[in-house]
């Protein structure tokens, strides 16, 4: 999320807030397709990472963004922390350790997701070229350790910071040396959300085996596929994982809620100022917490719109899903991810075929495999077989949901091709990161320096 949001309008009960979610139903003909990938900014010279500060930086980065694209810069205590692009429609952020985040337009098919990923990418050359800086895809940071790492001035990322080390041991590690891909999609109504949201929560960890890609940390092998997805079972389990309860049959726009109260907060924005709320839920703060401590202590709506953003379930519930479960990766991959999911969410017929194959996942099942993906990707056993084969199965569905896009648009547009990718990984039956390491114990020589030369932007 690229900027805060400040929106005055008062929130009285839990009604609003469902409603505010809700909000979200659009009829089919209006869904869209908002891509998000995040990179790592580096130092051709050397692979070290470019700090906030100075000539040759990311700060530097975005005043010439802003310059060659005219979008509006987003200031954070008088530094720039973003560009928002003026109708709404698109943002660069910043991630705590510089990560670099386009956050796309609601697009119409994948195509152009690919054009504006290559239009975003390209601009960024231009500016970054003079500078000795390019870009890396992958799902962790391969070799800076914690301390090199640099951090970016955003109010809300000093909070998290501070909050991070008391609920769980991989926060920081998550915040400032992990990147990934996700696709925001709509739903239609209650009914459509909850499937969409049951499907693509069973199916997560897939995703995080086809698209793992995070193998090394300060410079050698971490003995994951996923350091990402790893970092992500201990990051702060109050806010992220599995959310069991959305695997109800009469999971609601209200049961996210309900959840959402008893999540901690991190924040309000008050006269552009950030007050830490670490220390009370948002149902506190709604029964008056913060009278006495704010003057303007009574919630509204921009609050509530903050807090969504600092939930962080596998899949999230905003006005639209958000698909949380993947690492980034080469430019590929960018179009990928979101073929995917589109694919398997957006065809009624593709849905119906999803939801049968997972209909009766349980909970349990589905945990077991988030922990077993980070180290070993599609050879994880999934109900005695290797999820490999399951990922074939789904994958297949997917191309067949694409497929009757083109059919029921009547362009004959291929959105087919964007799967190559992962026909690749499950023609191998080897991750990306699998061949990162073979690469590393091979060719490479025992140093992760050439991924900086094989993946980057």
């Amino acid at each position: 999320m690229a900027r805060d949001t400040t929106d005055q309008t008062p929130i009285r009960t839990v009604a609003d807030m469902a409603d505010y979610l809700a909000e979200g139903n659009k009829p089919k003909e209006r869904f869209r397709i908002g891509t998000e990938h995040e990179k790592f900014v580096f130092f051709t010279a050397d692979n070290s990472p470019v700090p906030y500060f100075g000539e040759a930086s990311i700060s530097a980065l975005l005043n010439g963004m802003q310059a060659k694209t005219g979008w509006e810069p987003i200031i954070d205590a008088g530094h720039i922390i973003g560009l928002a692009e003026p109708s709404g429609m698109g943002a660069i952020s910043l991630e705590p350790g510089g990560q670099f985040e386009l956050s796309g337009a609601p697009l119409e098919n994948l195509h152009q997701t690919c054009k504006e990923s290559n239009q975003h990418l390209a601009t960024l050359r231009e500016i970054a070229e003079p500078l000795g800086i390019r870009f890396l895809g992958m799902g962790g940071s391969p070799k800076w350790s914690f301390a090199e790492t640099p951090r970016m001035p955003k109010s809300r990322y000093d909070i998290m910071t501070r909050y991070m080390p008391k609920v769980g041991s991989q926060g920081l590690d998550m915040m400032y040396r992990t990147c990934t891909i996700q696709v925001n999609l709509d739903f239609s109504s209650e009914v459509d959300m909850r499937r969409k949201m049951q499907v693509s929560l069973k199916l997560q960890s897939m995703a995080t085996a086809l698209f793992a890609s995070s193998p090394f940390t300060e410079g050698k092998p971490n003995g994951l596929l996923s350091w990402r997805g790893d970092i992500w079972r201990d990051t702060d389990n109050n806010r992220a994982g599995l959310i069991p309860f959305a695997f109800k049959p009469d999971f609601g726009f209200i049961d996210y809620v309900e959840w959402a109260l008893d999540v901690p907060m991190y924040f309000v924005v008050r006269d552009g100022k950030y007050h830490d709320c670490t220390h009370i839920t948002f149902r506190q703060f709604m029964a008056g917490a913060l009278k006495g401590e704010l003057a303007d202590w009574e919630p509204n709506l921009g609050d509530w719109t903050n807090h969504l953003s600092t939930l962080f379930p596998d899949v999230r519930l905003k006005r639209f899903l958000e698909m949380r479960g993947a690492d980034g990766g080469p430019w590929r991959r960018i179009c990928a991810l979101p073929a995917f999911w589109v694919g398997l969410l957006y065809d009624d017929g593709a849905l119906d075929a999803a939801e049968a194959l997972t209909r009766d996942w349980t909970v349990e099942e589905v945990s077991a495999l988030r922990d077993a993906v980070p180290a070993q990707g599609l050879k994880a056993d999934f109900r005695g077989k290797p999820l490999l084969d399951t990922a074939r199965e789904v994958v297949s569905i997917s191309r067949q949901g694409l497929k009757a896009r083109a059919r029921l648009n009547g362009d004959g547009v291929d959105e087919t091709i964007f799967l190559a990718p992962l026909d690749e990984v499950l023609a191998k039956k080897a991750t990306l990161a699998e061949d990162m390491l073979a690469l590393y114990n091979g060719r490479w020589n025992g140093s992760v320096e050439p991924v900086f030369t094989d993946y980057q932007y």
